[in-house]
């Protein structure tokens, strides 16, 4: 064999592998970077956890208030039921589910009330449209307290208010 052959075939081997060398640091390069954005991913997804946990935890004290009032008529069965739906309705629960179902009176109250005007908006109505809205509303807070009631004492339970304020007294 040739000399120049020779060499050839070793200027071949030596860049064939300083190639190879080089693949070999972007695949080390490469597992180290998606190794980093994996634990960069459950990092997030653990914050995003907690502040699901921390959002929830307030929206369940509220909600436990506000269906505690409620029980103890300190609360209109209206203001109530509005309040407590826009909050459970915004609430991430675990599994998924209707609340329509699992709430019935309180679903029903809301949407009786839900397009009623309120503060500065029932300024604009008059005396008469104004008390047409509010025995409509008194009338609906009549027929559907039972299941208010029944629905308050579940979410009683099933919310639970955050430490220290299970012991708020409304007088």
């Amino acid at each position: 064999m040739s000399t120049a052959v020779i060499v050839a075939l070793f200027v071949g081997a030596v860049i064939i592998a300083g190639l190879a060398f080089y693949a070999g640091q972007l695949l080390y390069k490469l597992n180290a970077q998606k190794k980093l954005i994996a634990q960069k991913q459950a990092e997030q997804q653990q914050k995003l956890k907690q502040s699901r946990l921390k959002r929830n935890a307030k929206l369940a004290d509220s909600i436990h208030l506000i269906a505690r009032a409620m029980a103890e008529k300190q609360c209109e069965y209206s203001e109530g039921c509005l309040r407590i739906w826009v909050l459970m309705s915004q609430y991430a629960f675990e599994d998924e589910r209707d609340l329509t179902v699992a709430y019935p009176g309180i679903y029903k109250m809301y949407n009786v009330v839900k397009e009623m005007p309120t503060h500065d908006a029932r300024k604009k109505y008059s005396k008469k449209e104004i008390f047409k809205q509010d025995t409509a509303r008194w009338r609906a807070e009549e027929n559907f307290s039972d299941e208010i009631k029944a629905d308050c004492d579940k979410i009683i339970v099933e919310f639970k208010a955050a430490p220290g304020s299970e012991n708020i007294v409304f007088n």
